[in-house]
């Protein structure tokens, strides 16, 4: 539904502008994707700071969330009525001051409307990177510039745990919001000083206010539905019942007035395409996946193996290392080898990676551990940059801001629902084997009976005794939980390669003026 704009073609950056001009969008993408995870170790001081139950301090993250969710898909329409170098400016410079505003909170209350205001300012941030970074580069490196921002988008949420977890013990939880204050400025000033002669064809469309207000509210209810589902356990609560209803209705029906909506808030029509329809599929499903497991493996190592934070942090934090040195590589010969092989290739060693996991065992040690999350370098590099190349092939310049855009906020949604539904079968399925393993232990078991009997020798009371058998299976009920979350996962990783090969092959993102960027 969405008409062209005139389009304005501008040169990629050279040498020492192109570099600065990198570092600048990198570090506000960087700096906004790190916000997204960096609170969730924090939340314990901040609730307890702030006089709240950690339950209301969960607010810190859903606020931030729903808010994000909402903002992202506007980005297109935001672009043709602001501009995409403004548009991006103001949200890195809202951003600084959101995130000041969010360190000198004095209650809950303030601190939740801040992080309302930083998530929806953060929300045009992710997707116009992507495209200036793409604007910024020869058609035949937009490999390359994929390529960085797939390393930012894929190290910063592991970053964010380890660097908010040192931060809170060791300074004060409000300095994870400070520390956004220098960077965000430094960037402003670099994005300003190079790109503020390159901005993109203003359009004053009109605003589709009913399509705006429906986006607000199904997304909104789904967001909270998700955040809070596994805590008020799903659908037993009224309130979840309600959000999921509301949801599914705004949904159905933002879609009808979207898809005839002459100038709709979000360009639906993008998804006639089957190149990008199905790459926002496979990458969306794919960081479900990958999501969902970063989100587990360190709750199990924490809550059941008796790592600590830092501990379990250092487990998930060497997926960089090949990633960093790989992708570069997959960025400049993606235009000369079919996406789909790269594609697939990641998908493969993904369920490689899960399929390892799925055999640790209470007894694993640190490096075994490690291993898989090395291994998982190769599938990450391998992972954004090829599925990109597919979903954006053959799109004009003017339609990349609008394509990013409902791309990421795809991405994002599917990261939610992939925790929530990660988390909570996770749980779902440990009480099931905790049940079957206490079935195992009464007074006919020999070994049951041993065990107590040793236990009791050793200096437990029988109650002691009985509650150390108790952890016991609970440890083993978690993990045999685990162990076929991982399995699943690989099995769906291996699916989603039939995926891939549903898109034609792209020709290179270099023989489309789509890698040129929304100018």
């Amino acid at each position: 539904m969405s008409t062209q704009a005139t389009h304005i073609e501008y040169p990629p950056l050279q040498g020492v502008t192109r570099t600065l001009g990198t570092l600048s969008l990198g570090a506000a993408t960087f700096m906004t994707v790190l916000d997204t995870s960096i609170a969730n170790v924090s939340l314990p001081a901040i609730s307890g700071d702030l006089g709240v139950s950690p339950t209301q301090g969960t607010w810190v993250i859903t606020s931030f969330a729903v808010a994000n969710a909402i903002a992202v898909p506007l980005t297109g329409w935001l672009t043709q009525r602001i501009g995409q170098v403004r548009l991006f400016m103001t949200s890195v410079l809202l951003f600084s001051i959101s995130s000041w505003l969010c360190g000198m909170a004095p209650n809950m209350t303030m601190l939740i409307a801040f992080r309302v205001l930083q998530g929806f300012v953060a929300g045009p941030m992710i997707p116009l990177s992507q495209t200036l970074l793409l604007a910024s580069y020869p058609r035949a490196k937009s490999g390359l510039a994929l390529a960085i921002f797939s390393i930012i988008t894929l190290v910063a949420p592991i970053t964010g745990p380890l660097l908010g977890g040192w931060i809170t013990d060791n300074i004060a939880w409000s300095w994870i919001f400070f520390i956004n204050v220098p960077v965000g400025l430094i960037a402003v000033a670099g994005i300003w000083s190079i790109y503020s002669k390159r901005e993109s064809e203003i359009h004053r469309l009109p605003v589709d206010v009913v399509g705006l207000a429906l986006l607000v509210i199904w997304v909104g209810s789904l967001q909270i539905m998700l955040d809070k589902g596994k805590e008020l356990d799903w659908f037993s609560s009224s309130l979840i019942m309600a959000l999921a209803v509301v949801a599914a209705i705004g949904f159905v029906v933002f879609l009808i007035w979207e898809l005839t909506e002459k100038h709709p808030v979000v360009d639906l029509s993008l998804l006639k395409g089957r190149n990008y329809w199905t790459g926002t599929l496979a990458i969306s499903v794919g960081y479900g996946l990958f999501f969902g497991n970063v989100v587990i493996v360190p709750l199990w190592l924490q809550q059941y193996m008796g790592y600590t934070a830092t501990d379990a942090g250092m487990v998930m934090a060497p997926v960089g290392i090949l990633a960093i040195i790989i992708a570069p590589v997959v960025g400049l010969t993606v235009n000369r080898i079919d996406a789909r092989r790269y594609a697939s290739f990641s998908f493969a060693v993904f369920a490689f990676v899960f399929w390892l996991r799925s055999h640790f065992t209470t007894d694993t040690d640190f490096a075994t551990l490690m291993t898989p999350t090395i291994i998982q370098g190769i599938a990450t590099a391998t992972f954004f940059i090829p599925l990109l190349t597919i979903s954006l092939s053959g799109l004009p310049p003017w339609r990349i801001a609008s394509a990013s855009s409902l791309m990421n906020f795809v991405r994002i949604t599917a990261g939610a629902i992939g925790t929530s539904i990660s988390t909570t079968l996770w749980e779902h399925r440990s009480d099931l084997h905790h049940a079957q393993l206490a079935e195992t232990i009464n007074t006919g078991s020999p070994a049951a009976m041993q065990t107590l009997q040793q236990l009791q020798a050793g200096g437990m009371t029988h109650e002691q005794a009985l509650g150390f058998i108790n952890n016991l299976v609970t440890q083993q009920a978690f993990m045999i939980s685990s162990q076929e979350i991982f399995r699943g996962s690989a099995i769906l990783f291996l699916a989603l390669i039939a995926l891939v090969w549903l898109s034609r092959r792209p020709g290179g993102m270099a023989d489309h003026d789509a890698a040129a960027g929304a100018h």
